[in-house]
């Protein structure tokens, strides 16, 4: 099973003594902000971190309550980490005794009038931010909206892609072999995705208050909390965000090719939809939604992993995609890692590396009907029974073992851990890949399975557990020295985007109404 990308990597060693080496690495973490008693915090994004709307690094997502802290692509995850761990203590000195939550799964939600809608000021595109999101609190809900989790960013190494399309003796433009190697590498993601929540999923409970008391599929943990026994992440099963109603709405994004994509999502942003026409666009003098379609926008797809271009000003995801193809990956399936102040370790970061190789460079056919319905099912039931012995998935129509069909992910993935380890000190790469092999083989060695121990160990809930983390981790940070550079550098980084978007703002000369009509009649 999977001697292709063995077979490949060894072709590529023998014209390059580092082919994978040099990839670029992003963090994107989302936490809520939160009062010491684990309320959602009520006060607005603080001006003393910039402009969520002009920021690059620090932001907001749906929430004024759930920072999004973003790393610019490092060649090396020890760089993005130390960074994002400098963008959290920066937050933390500024944020007097509000606490970043230490855990995807939020708790003490008082309905959805206690989730404040992030504001992106009086411009155009910030008033688009923030219908954008009322429209996703009209769709799906609000509590839904503010779990949060920590996207891997990954772009393979320029240098590589001349190689490969070397060995397959591909004659097209290198740009259209990247697309459709990097297409190929998301549904390797797709297919074999189910191993991510497994080794890294961290909520096997969640907080009573976020089902509102209506336990569902899960059982009651105690006064305060329900879990499943086996679980490994509740974010990335169906009480989590995701497009519900998918199937009723009739529409998945296409991952066939770049060009597939692309008309799925542009379909998708502009079919109107019955159920959402019912909501109203606007109403009274105020837009409730971007518009009445199937997508508001193509951000609203969820799905694990997105293929990824930077937008230039106001231009459309689809049309940056369809103009200058994929430059990175997002892989968004990782729960916040509640044991590391930061989200997520460099174990992690590296494994996830060596896995975004493995999935290039094995073969990677289109997805059939039958295969999409596998991939849901087998990320459902490792999200909800993930740990549970004897666990089996779908495999092209056959039943086969989940610790089986790890080890055999693991095992091909050993040689590429070994190109990623040359010329450096140790074997970074390979002792990640060797602790995941750890936790395959016991069950208990994974986040999930520790979530669960400390919750027992020491009495607790969920909420209770979240917070004791939550306020370690802000004494860690706080006690961390300052950078003095990089501290003058985020300074000035906050009051650069609080003029940008006062500029912004003072030259705004068309309505709201206009603006809405020229972004979606853009044609690529």
């Amino acid at each position: 099973m999977y001697q292709e990308a063995i077979d490949t990597l060894h072709r590529l060693e023998a014209s390059s003594s580092s082919p994978l080496g040099g990839g670029l690495i992003g963090i994107e973490k989302e936490c809520l902000r939160a009062d010491v008693d684990g309320n959602i915090a009520q006060t607005p994004h603080p001006a003393v971190l910039g402009s969520a709307l002009k920021h690059p690094w620090i932001t907001t997502d749906y929430s004024e309550a759930l920072l999004e802290l973003i790393t610019p692509p490092f060649p090396d995850s020890q760089a993005a980490l130390d960074f994002l761990q400098q963008l959290q203590q920066f937050v933390y000195h500024r944020i007097n005794d509000e606490l970043l939550w230490s855990a995807s799964m939020p708790c003490v939600v008082k309905g959805e009038a206690g989730i404040p809608i992030a504001q992106y000021g009086r411009s155009n595109l910030g008033l688009m931010k923030t219908v954008y999101r009322r429209g996703l609190g009209h769709r799906y809900g609000k509590i839904m909206q503010v779990i949060a989790g920590t996207h891997f960013n990954y772009s393979f190494p320029d240098a590589l892609w001349p190689q490969l399309q070397r060995l397959a003796q591909d004659r097209r433009p290198l740009r259209e072999f990247i697309n459709e190697r990097y297409f190929g590498t998301i549904r390797n993601l797709l297919r074999h995705g189910w191993l991510v929540p497994y080794l890294f999923g961290a909520s096997p409970a969640i907080c009573k208050s976020f089902l509102n008391g209506v336990p569902g599929r899960l059982l009651e943990y105690n006064e305060n909390s329900y879990f499943s026994p086996h679980a490994t992440s509740l974010r990335m099963c169906d009480i989590g965000y995701q497009n519900s109603r998918e199937a009723e709405l009739g529409f998945k994004a296409s991952y066939d090719s770049l060009a597939s994509y692309v008309a799925s999502l542009t379909h998708a942003i502009s079919t109107p939809c019955a159920r959402y026409a019912e909501i109203g666009v606007k109403v009274d003098g105020e837009y409730r939604q971007l518009n009445a379609n199937l997508l508001q926008i193509e951000n609203e797809y969820y799905s694990s992993v997105r293929p990824k271009q930077l937008p230039k000003p106001n231009e459309k995801p689809t049309h940056a995609l369809a103009r200058r193809g994929v430059r990175y990956i997002e892989l968004r399936s990782l729960d916040i890692n509640p044991f590391d102040p930061r989200g997520i370790n460099e174990t992690q970061c590296r494994f996830l590396e060596t896995f975004m190789a493995f999935c290039l460079l094995n073969d990677s056919p289109v997805l059939s009907a039958l295969e999409r319905l596998e991939i849901d099912a087998n990320l459902d039931a490792v999200c909800y029974r993930g740990r549970e012995p004897g666990l089996t998935l779908q495999r092209n129509g056959t039943t086969l073992g989940m610790r089986e069909w790890a080890g055999a992910i693991c095992a091909a993935m050993s040689g590429l851990a070994e190109s990623f380890d040359r010329g450096r000190q140790g074997t970074p790469y390979q002792d990640a890949l060797h602790e995941q092999v750890r936790a395959i083989d016991d069950p208990e060695l994974t986040y999930s399975a520790r979530v669960l121990r400390e919750m027992h160990e020491n009495g607790e809930g969920y909420f209770h557990f979240a917070r004791h983390l939550s306020l370690q981790h802000r004494q860690y940070l706080l006690a961390l020295p300052q950078e003095r550079e990089q501290t003058q550098a985020f300074e000035q980084k906050v009051a650069q985007s609080l003029a940008e978007q006062q500029a912004l703002e003072d030259s705004e000369t068309r309505s709201f109404d206009d603006f809405l009509a020229l972004y979606f009649a853009q044609t690529a």
